[in-house]
C-alpha cells in the first residue's frame, strides 16, 4: 500500500510538472500524450480533460487516450460524444467504446456500436470479440455469444486463443458446458492459464466439481500455473462435492504459489472447509486473514448454522459485531436462521431492532429470513406483520409465510394466503405447492388439493421428491387411493417417505395386507424403513388383524434395522393384541417396556379394555390418561361408558362429576362433507343447514329401507336416559347419518360419497353404513379419527376391526 501510495503520489507530482510546462512552455506532443495517459490511468480524468482540451495538435493517440479514460471510468456518454467529434477512427477507438458499454453491462449499446463499426467498414479484432464475449457471459446472453462464435468462424478469429477463451467462459457460463469442453479440447498444446481457469470455473458453475478437480489436475500436470483466480473455483468445486484431502493439497499448492495472501483466495479456502464440515481448519484460515473479510464470516456462520451449532454462529456474528464489520445482507440471514432453532426470543429481537436500526429492513433478502424465522418459531403474528409492510414481495416471501402457517397446523390459514398468492399472480414453488397439499391432507379438502394439483401441472414446474410424496400422502388421506397409486407409478424415484407414505395410507384405507406387500417391494428396492415405516406396518397388522406378522415385524426393528421402538409402536402392538382379545399379552408387553408409557399407549390398552369389557385393566389405563392428559375428555368419556355398559351408573354419574368439577368439557362430534368446493358440516340433530327438511326426510327414508335389508339400531350406542323410540331417533341423527344423507342427495350416481369425522364412529353408524352401501349401491368413504372405512356391497374395508 506504501509503494502505491508513493507511486501515485510521484505521478501527481509528474503531472502537475507536465501541466506547468503547458502553461509556461510548449512541450512535445510525445510528452503531453504520455502525461495524458498517465493522469487517466490513476483515475484524475478530469484533469485529463483540462490538459486534452489544452492540447492544439491531437493525433490518433490523443483522442483514443481520452475516449479509453471516459469508457473505462463509466463516463459513456462523455466518451460517445468525444467518440462522435473525433476525426480518425481506427479499430482501437471503436474498441474503446465498445469495451466500455460491455465493461457496465449496456447491452443494446454494445451490440449497436459492434455491428455499426462492421457497416462502417471496420473490421473487429480479437479484442472487439473478447469484449463482446464477456458480456455475453456476465449477462448470460447465449444467443448473441453463438452469433459472436459464428461471427468469428466466418473472420478466421476461431482459432485465436484470446478469442476461444472467451467462447470457453461464455458457453460454461450459459449451462452450455458441452459445447465450451469441445470448443477447450480443439485448442491444440496452446492453452494458456486464462482458458484453463475458464474450463476449471465452467465445470464449477455447471455443478461437475469431479471434472473441475479433473480438469485442474490435468492443467498441473501440463505445467501450467494457476492463477489467483483458478483457486477460487477449484476450491468450490472442490467444497461442491465435499473433497476435503483434495481442497487441502489445493491448499498447499496455494501457499507454494505465495497466494496464500489474497483476499479473495482465503475467502474460498474458508469456504472450502466450511463446507466440507472441517470448521476448525476454516476457523484457523479466517483468523490469519489480515483484512475481515465479511464474506468469509458469513461463510463461518452459514457452516455453523447447517451443521447444528446455531449458538457458535450467533458467538461468530457477536463478534463480527464487536470488530465494527460492515456486514452485508447475507449476514442477516444467516444469523436469523439460528433463531429458528434457539428459545432465545430477546436475542431474535435484537438483532431484529439492529437490522431496522441499519436500514437492512429494506432488503427483501433480509425482510424474507424474518418471516421465515419469527414463523419457523411459531410467532405468525410477528411473521405476518413483517410480512405485511414488506414493499416488494417475492415468491419466497410467500413461500416462508404459507409454509409457516402449514407447519404451525394453521391449515385453512395456509390455504387462505395461498389463494392470495395466486389472485396476485405469483407462481407457487415446490415447496409452497409441498406445503399446501400437506394442508388439503390435513383438512380433507380433496377438492381443493386437486385443484393446486392441476395448477400445479400446468405451471410445467418440475416435479420434485417432497411435491409427489405430499401428493402421495394427501390422496391417501383423502381416501384415493388409485390416484395415490397413479401418483406413486409416474414416480421415477422413490424415497423412504415414499414408500412409507403408501404403506401408512393402504394401513388406514384398511388395506393391511397391500400395506405389507408394498413393504416387501420398499425391501427388495433396496429402501431401509425407518421409524415411522414400522408405525404404518404395525397400524396395518393391528386393523387387520395379523397378529403373527405385527409381532415378527416388531421383534425385526431392533434386531434387523437397528430402529428402537419407541411408544407409538408399543401402542400399536398393544391395540393388536387388544384387538385380538390378547389383553394379558398385551399387558405383559406394557410390563416389558424398555421407554416409559405414554398417553398413545394407554389410549390403546383403554380402547382394548372397551371393546372386551375389561373394566379393572380399563380402570388402570384410565387413571394414567388422567394424570398424563388431565384436560383430555376422551378417557373420562369411555370409562364413563363402561362404567354405564357394566351397569354402574353411580361410578359413570361420578365420573361425568369429575369432568364437570374440572371443567373438561367433551369435543362436540360433528361431521363434513365436501360438494361443488363447499364444505358441509353437520352435528349431531343439527337442523342448521339450509336443505335441512330434504336432509331429514333422506334420513326417514334410510331407516326405513336398511330396517327392511336387517339392519338393527345398537341401543349401546344411545345411553341417554329417553325411551326406545326416542333412542332410535337419536341414533338416526348422528352426524356421520345427516351428512351420508346430504351425500345421497348431492353427489351423483357412481361417485363415492366422501365423509368426515372428528371422531371414532360409533358401532351403530359402522353398520348403518354398511347397509347403506348395499341398499343405494354406492361407495361410501369414512375417515373418522382413526382410520378409513371404505363401505362397499355392505362390506368396510376395516373388516370391523375399527
Amino acid at each position: 500500500m506504501y509503494k502505491l501510495n508513493l507511486q501515485v503520489l510521484k505521478l501527481s507530482q509528474k503531472a502537475c510538472h507536465f501541466v506547468h510546462r503547458v502553461v509556461n512552455s510548449v512541450p512535445s506532443k510525445l510528452e503531453l500524450n504520455r502525461s495524458l495517459n498517465d493522469l487517466w490511468k490513476y483515475g484524475r480524468i478530469d484533469e485529463a480533460r483540462q490538459l486534452f482540451d489544452k492540447m492544439s495538435d491531437r493525433d490518433e493517440f490523443t483522442w483514443n487516450t481520452m475516449i479509453s479514460a471516459y469508457a473505462y471510468s463509466g463516463r459513456l456518454n462523455e466518451a460517445k460524444q468525444l467518440f462522435n467529434e473525433t476525426p480518425l477512427k481506427s479499430t482501437i477507438t471503436w474498441n474503446s467504446l465498445v469495451s466500455g458499454f460491455c465493461r457496465y453491462g449496456f447491452e443494446i449499446e454494445a451490440f449497436d456500436m459492434f455491428w455499426l463499426m462492421q457497416f462502417e467498414g471496420r473490421r473487429p479484432d480479437q479484442y472487439t470479440l473478447g469484449s463482446v464475449l464477456r458480456l455475453c457471459s456476465t449477462l448470460t446472453l447465449l444467443l448473441r455469444g453463438q452469433q459472436i462464435h459464428a461471427y468469428a468462424i466466418k473472420t478466421y478469429f476461431d482459432c485465436n486463443d484470446f478469442v476461444v477463451t472467451g467462447l470457453v467462459d461464455m458457453y460454461a457460463k450459459s449451462n452450455c458446458i458441452l459445447e465450451a469442453e469441445y470448443l477447450f479440447k480443439t485448442v491444440p498444446d496452446s492453452k494458456n492459464p486464462v482458458m484453463w481457469t475458464a474450463m476449471v470455473t465452467g465445470y464449477s458453475h455447471n455443478a461437475d466439481g469431479f471434472k473441475a478437480i479433473e480438469c485442474f489436475r490435468d492443467m498441473r500436470e501440463e505445467g501450467v500455473e494457476p492463477n489467483q483466480y483458478t483457486f477460487p473455483s477449484i476450491l468450490t468445486a472442490c467444497a461442491a462435492v465435499s473433497a476435503a484431502d483434495f481442497g487441502a493439497q489445493v491448499h498447499g499448492c496455494i501457499v507454494r504459489s505465495g497466494f496464500n495472501a489474497n483476499t479473495y483466495v482465503q475467502c474460498a479456502l474458508v469456504d472450502m472447509y466450511a463446507k466440507c464440515r472441517d470448521l476448525e481448519t476454516a476457523w484457523t484460515v479466517l483468523e490469519n486473514m489480515e483484512v475481515d473479510d465479511v464474506v468469509s464470516w458469513n461463510s463461518m456462520i452459514v457452516a455453523c448454522v447447517r451443521q447444528g451449532l446455531e449458538k457458535e454462529a450467533l458467538t461468530l456474528f457477536k463478534q463480527m459485531h464487536a470488530r465494527n464489520m460492515k456486514v452485508d445482507d447475507f449476514t442477516y440471514p444467516s444469523v436469523l436462521n439460528c433463531f429458528a432453532f434457539l428459545m432465545d426470543i430477546q436475542d431474535a429481537n435484537s438483532v431484529h431492532c439492529l437490522i431496522i436500526k441499519t436500514g437492512f429492513e429494506a432488503y427483501k433478502l433480509v425482510n424474507n429470513a424474518l418471516v421465515d424465522m419469527y414463523a419457523k418459531r411459531g410467532n405468525l403474528d410477528f411473521a405476518f406483520e413483517v410480512f405485511n409492510h414488506m414493499p416488494d414481495k417475492d415468491v419466497v416471501s410467500w413461500t416462508s409465510l404459507v409454509t409457516g402457517y402449514a407447519h404451525n397446523d394453521q391449515f385453512e390459514e395456509a390455504l387462505k394466503m395461498y389463494c392470495e398468492m395466486r389472485r396476485l399472480g405469483v407462481c407457487p414453488d415446490q415447496i409452497v405447492v409441498s406445503s399446501i397439499l400437506s394442508a388439503s391432507a390435513e383438512l380433507t379438502v380433496l377438492e381443493f388439493g386437486q385443484q393446486v394439483h392441476a395448477n400445479f401441472v400446468k405451471s410445467g414446474l418440475r416435479s420434485s421428491s417432497s411435491v409427489s410424496n405430499s401428493l402421495v400422502t394427501m390422496y391417501m388421506k383423502c381416501g384415493c387411493i388409485e390416484d395415490a397409486n397413479r401418483v406413486f407409478d409416474c414416480m421415477q424415484v422413490r424415497d423412504v417417505i415414499t414408500w412409507t407414505a403408501l404403506i401408512v395410507g393402504y394401513a388406514k384405507n384398511g388395506k393391511g395386507k397391500d400395506s405389507l406387500h408394498f413393504y416387501d417391494q420398499m425391501i427388495a428396492s433396496g429402501i431401509k424403513p425407518d421409524f415411522i415405516t414400522f408405525i404404518g406396518l404395525l397400524f396395518a397388522c393391528s386393523h387387520a388383524g395379523l397378529v403373527e406378522s405385527g409381532r415378527s415385524y416388531f421383534e425385526s426393528m431392533e434386531k434387523v434395522f437397528g430402529i428402537r421402538p419407541g411408544p407409538e409402536h408399543y401402542a400399536c402392538m398393544i391395540d393388536l393384541l387388544g384387538r385380538s382379545g390378547k389383553l394379558a399379552e398385551a399387558k405383559e408387553i406394557l410390563n416389558q417396556m424398555v421407554v416409559e408409557p405414554d398417553a398413545t399407549v394407554w389410549k390403546a390398552l383403554l380402547a382394548a379394555c372397551r371393546v372386551h369389557g375389561e373394566l379393572a385393566l380399563g380402570e388402570r389405563a384410565a387413571k394414567n390418561l388422567f394424570e398424563l392428559e388431565p384436560m383430555n375428555a376422551v378417557p373420562y368419556v369411555m370409562l364413563s361408558n363402561m362404567y354405564s355398559t357394566a351397569g354402574k351408573w353411580e361410578d359413570a354419574a361420578r365420573i361425568r362429576r369429575l369432568m364437570k368439577s374440572k371443567g373438561i368439557t367433551k369435543e362436540p362430534g360433528c361431521s363434513w362433507i365436501e360438494v361443488g368446493s363447499r364444505v358441509h358440516t353437520f352435528i349431531s340433530e343439527d337442523r342448521g343447514h339450509p336443505r335441512t327438511g330434504e336432509i331429514y326426510a333422506k334420513i326417514d327414508e334410510i331407516m326405513l329401507l336398511i330396517k327392511e335389508e336387517g339392519y338393527e339400531p345398537d341401543m349401546n350406542f344411545a345411553l341417554h336416559d329417553m325411551d326406545e323410540e326416542a333412542k332410535q331417533l337419536g341414533l338416526a341423527y348422528h352426524s356421520e347419518k345427516l351428512c351420508i344423507a346430504f351425500g345421497l342427495l348431492t353427489v351423483p350416481s357412481g361417485a363415492p360419497i366422501r365423509i368426515f369425522k372428528n371422531l371414532r364412529v360409533c358401532g351403530d353408524c359402522h353398520s348403518a353404513m354398511k347397509f347403506i352401501s348395499r341398499v343405494f349401491v354406492r361407495h361410501v368413504v369414512l375417515r373418522d379419527s382413526n382410520c378409513f372405512h371404505h363401505f362397499r356391497e355392505g362390506k368396510c374395508s376395516c373388516g370391523d376391526y375399527w
